[in-house]
């Protein structure tokens, strides 16, 4: 990949020889991606790429390779208030189960997709499905998944999720209860009531801190639902996709009534949801009975204000994966010293050149956005395995004392002529891309480690 500055880019060693003239390039200007690279396998052989530059003025060296990754998956992150499936449920693919439905976080639903015991551990069809998604969803190209108990969902890494054929628009500025606080002093004097639905913690704003802060008296309403501590609800009704990722469509549903002598007719009260996507503004009538009226312009701001701090629902895609001793090896005969020297902060990772989060303890556990890397930078082998780029970057000192193959390092130049050190699989070409503007610039960069 090539510096925004320098607007060119090796992705791999791959398709366009015009595209360079021989010139010597800067370290800062040209960094040699796995993209399209070739693997270690038949799992001795040193990396195909073993890259030698400087960067500000010290000898770096940059091992290049494919991995193969039977242990690997795809962590998703769908920014959505809509009920997905319980938790645990299965994730199916072409009706295959290739992974589940795990937490809850704020706005969002976490999917786990793939994984060694869907590749391995099950029928040769679920193996190829869990392989067949993986590499769709790390090639940024849109899946179809239904979800055991819950809805159907169309996955795509950086797009909006779309669930039950409707595609979200909004993700929650907040559960009900941060919703109430953080909108109170805006909602004081034009509202009695507040109550903010939310399959998680619906808020009531006159029993809220906010309110009582505010001095909002009491407004007599009675709530559906398991009282948590005051102005926050549970369970005010079953999750779905209605209000706030509620089964309702009614509002009032929620409310149980309303007490006598502290209720009172032209109580103003204002339902909404935690996206702004649902509002209804009702007063109560001599009977306490609430009846929806024309929501004055000034409710209605604040309702749109909710809105607008909303960011657009998106879909993440994580890859993860372990590094194993195949494919340590093919930086240095001592596998363990390479685990061992990213753990000191000596060795940054990279997946395509997109910056790699190395996970806490044993072995090389990493995790990249698919989003940052470059396009296309998944394939497959019939194992079933997943096939995806990752770099070591590194001093030559420290690359020679954690055993490294030094015989096989090239400079970057030669690199870009010859290209890899064998011709076993290797790429025959190269291809020139701009470096993402997300993207930190690799060489000299610390590991991400947790």
């Amino acid at each position: 990949a090539a510096s925004p500055q320098a607007a060119t880019d090796s992705v791999a060693i791959s398709t366009a020889d015009a595209a360079w003239n021989g010139d010597l390039l800067h370290a800062n200007e040209v960094f040699v991606t796995g993209v399209g690279a070739s693997t270690t396998y038949p799992d001795y052989k040193p990396a195909p790429f073993i890259v030698a530059c400087k960067a500000d003025g010290v000898d770096m060296v940059t091992v290049v390779t494919e991995g193969i990754f039977s242990y690997c998956s795809m962590k998703v992150k769908i920014d959505t208030d809509r009920f997905l499936g319980p938790e645990q449920a299965n994730v199916r693919y072409k009706g295959e189960a290739i992974g589940h439905v795990t937490t809850a976080e704020y706005g969002s639903q976490m999917l786990s997709l793939g994984g060694v015991h869907h590749l391995t551990g099950g029928s040769k069809k679920e193996g190829r499905m869990a392989l067949e998604l993986m590499e769709r969803l790390g090639n940024k190209q849109a899946v179809e998944c239904t979800i055991d108990g819950g809805a159907t969902v169309v996955i795509q890494a950086g797009k909006p999720p779309i669930v039950g054929g409707v595609e979200e628009q909004r993700m929650r500025v907040g559960c009900g209860s941060a919703a109430v606080g953080i909108f109170a002093r805006q909602l004081f004097g034009h509202a009695d009531e507040v109550v903010v639905v939310d399959d998680h913690i619906t808020g009531v704003l006159s029993e809220h801190q906010a309110g009582r802060c505010l001095g909002m008296p009491s407004s007599g309403i009675q709530m559906r639902g398991r009282k948590s501590t005051p102005g926050r609800y549970f369970q005010v009704a079953n999750p779905g996709t209605g209000w706030g990722g509620t089964d309702i469509a009614d509002p009032l549903s929620i409310i149980e009534g309303w007490e006598p002598g502290v209720a009172r007719p032209g109580l103003r009260l204002l339902m909404t949801s935690t996206t702004g996507e649902h509002a209804q503004w009702f007063v109560l009538d001599e009977q306490l009975r609430p009846v929806e009226q024309a929501m004055p312009p000034e409710v209605r701001r604040v309702v749109e204000r909710i809105g607008e701090n909303c960011e657009p629902s998106l879909c993440s895609v994580l890859f993860l994966a372990g590094a194993g001793g195949s494919l340590r090896a093919g930086v240095t005969e001592n596998p363990v010293l390479l685990t061992t020297a990213i753990k000191r902060a000596l060795v940054n990772v990279t997946c395509g050149g997109a910056p790699a989060y190395v996970w806490p303890g044993g072995g090389i556990t990493v995790m990249a956005d698919v989003l940052r890397m470059p396009d296309r930078s998944f394939g497959t082998v019939p194992t079933p395995a997943i096939v995806a780029p990752i770099e070591f970057s590194m001093r030559l000192d420290d690359f020679a004392a954690l055993g490294g193959h030094v015989d096989h390092v090239m400079p970057l130049e030669e690199v870009l002529k010859r290209g890899a050190w064998h011709n076993d699989g290797a790429p025959q070409a190269r291809q020139w891309q701009a470096a993402s503007p997300l993207n930190p610039w690799p060489l000299g960069e610390p590991p991400m480690l947790g």
